[in-house]
């Protein structure tokens, strides 16, 4: 039997490299398709590493793709390293402090996830140095937040040169995540009208911000009419300046449309864009329609959630120190809205695991989540979205959650970018590199595996790929978010 601790060890070996990167991705905090130093640091180190380097990919500025070995089978690890808006903190502060006011910052903790994967990487490689054949692809996939460059790359197909494909996320609780998603869609309406003095003549002023503002009444009664599982959101983008006695000119609004399958969020869109024409024929404006990013539901795949698991369940979880813990709560103290759900996506729908899990959390109310979620195989739709989704479709693929951050930890959260530069994240972060790295060289060491998965795959996704991303469609950077 081989021993895969040797190769792991070269994690632990290039810890202080790994840590490094996560901790500049940090600082950087660059949003949507705007990771330029991000990802030229990356292709400098996978470099630097022995990976021959291509960038950018799919017309895609900042995304890339880092290859070593050859021949079959391919493994793909997929990797993110974009921030989110208004979220300036410290790093490893109890408080909220803003490191740069209105900046942004790593809510997500995805500086963690691209090195953490790029960790998985490092380990294959060496793997692959002594068995002498198969291939290890590093993708760095940009703009998840909001420009789904998976899916793009989907949409040209760039994963199908996989046999499979494993990432991991930051979170507070560790889990092989299983179920499915959302698919969805992201457009942005752009309404136009007639400026007019909007005391002295409003008759000959016709306003986008009523068109936009009837559009909303409209989309709210569509609400009643459309399935229940569906959800549709919206932001004000532009609201037409600042001076009430003028009729707006120029507004416009940014739509979420959330289904479980693309087919069906397509079909959604197209009501709600006939919702966005009645309110410009209501106001007599104009409305021009831009596709901005859509993802796919996932995919999920029992072949390879149990090869995770099992792996996970071996190199056990991250552990944590009293000063960890003492962190941990002090953050935890500072939610504004605490939860008092139990960690682990199966305690919704398993009731044995849920009181395992009750019990090793303390009724949720330890700090840090430092048990295993015990795995539950699930077709679950959950509420959210991930352009993991998209590469799903095209390739059997699995993904864990690793703990990175305090206990009930609110997503897109400053606690998330505080714990993201902590020793809390980089114990997560390096952990994580492991699991998939073992898992992978399991895949390596049994092809049977990969085939069996791959049996798996073509009964689940035999509906074939809807891609949600037009051909003509080019990624925009708007700062949106997708989960």
């Amino acid at each position: 039997m081989i021993d895969k601790a040797k190769y792991l060890n070269v994690i632990e070996e290039k810890a202080p490299l790994i840590t490094e990167v996560s901790d500049k991705i940090w600082e950087y905090a660059e949003l949507s398709l705007m990771e330029y130093e991000s990802a030229k640091l990356y292709c400098k180190v996978l470099k630097e590493e022995g990976f021959a380097v291509e960038c950018p990919v799919c017309s895609i500025e900042t995304a890339f793709k880092a290859t070593y070995g050859s021949g079959s089978p391919v493994i793909g690890i997929l990797a993110e390293y974009d921030a989110l808006s208004g979220l300036s903190q410290e790093g490893g502060c109890t408080e909220r402090r803003e490191l740069v006011r209105g900046g942004s910052g790593h809510g997500c903790g995805h500086n963690l996830l691209g090195a953490g994967s790029m960790a998985a990487a490092f380990a294959i490689k060496a793997y692959l140095e002594e068995l002498g054949h198969g291939t290890v692809i590093f993708y760095g996939c940009p703009g998840e937040e909001g420009g789904a460059a998976k899916a793009f790359m989907s949409r040209d197909r760039l994963f199908e040169e996989l046999d499979i494909a494993l990432t991991w996320h930051p979170s507070s609780v560790n889990q092989v995540v299983s179920g499915t998603c959302n698919s969805c869609i992201q457009t942005e309406y752009k309404f136009t009208g007639i400026a007019a003095h909007a005391a002295g003549n409003p008759y000959q002023g016709r306003s986008a911000l009523d068109a936009v503002e009837l559009m909303n009444v409209g989309v709210q009664f569509l609400r009643e009419h459309m399935p229940q599982e569906d959800r549709i959101h919206y932001a004000i983008t532009d609201a037409g300046g600042n001076s009430p006695n003028v009729v707006q000119p120029h507004a416009q609004v940014l739509y979420f449309v959330r289904s479980q399958y693309v087919k069906d969020a397509l079909d959604l869109q197209a009501r709600v864009d006939k919702v966005a024409q009645g309110a410009a024929l209501m106001t007599e404006t104009t409305v021009k329609k831009r596709f901005i990013d859509g993802c796919s539901n996932t995919v999920p795949n029992k072949t390879l959630e149990q090869l995770l698991w099992k792996n996970f369940d071996e190199l056990g979880v991250p552990t944590h120190t009293a000063e960890e813990k003492a962190f941990a709560q002090a953050l935890i103290d500072g939610y504004e809205m605490p939860s008092h759900k139990l960690p682990g996506d199966a305690c919704e729908e398993d009731e044995e695991i849920a009181d395992w899990v009750d019990q090793q959390s303390q009724h949720g109310t330890v700090p840090l989540n430092d048990f295993l979620v015990p795995y539950h195989f699930s077709t679950k739709q959950s509420a959210g979205s991930t352009d993991v989704g998209d590469v799903s479709w095209l390739v059997p693929t699995a993904q864990i959650n690793v703990v990175c951050a305090a206990s009930h930890s609110p997503g897109h959260s400053w606690q998330n970018v505080s714990c993201g530069k902590s020793s809390i994240g980089h114990k997560g972060m390096l952990h994580a590199g492991k699991v998939l790295a073992a898992a992978a060289i399991d895949l390596f060491e049994d092809p049977q595996l990969i085939e069996q998965a791959k049996k798996e795959w073509k009964v689940r996704a035999a509906s074939g790929y809807c891609c949600p991303v037009p051909q003509d469609a080019v990624p925009i950077a708007v700062g949106g978010q997708m989960d």
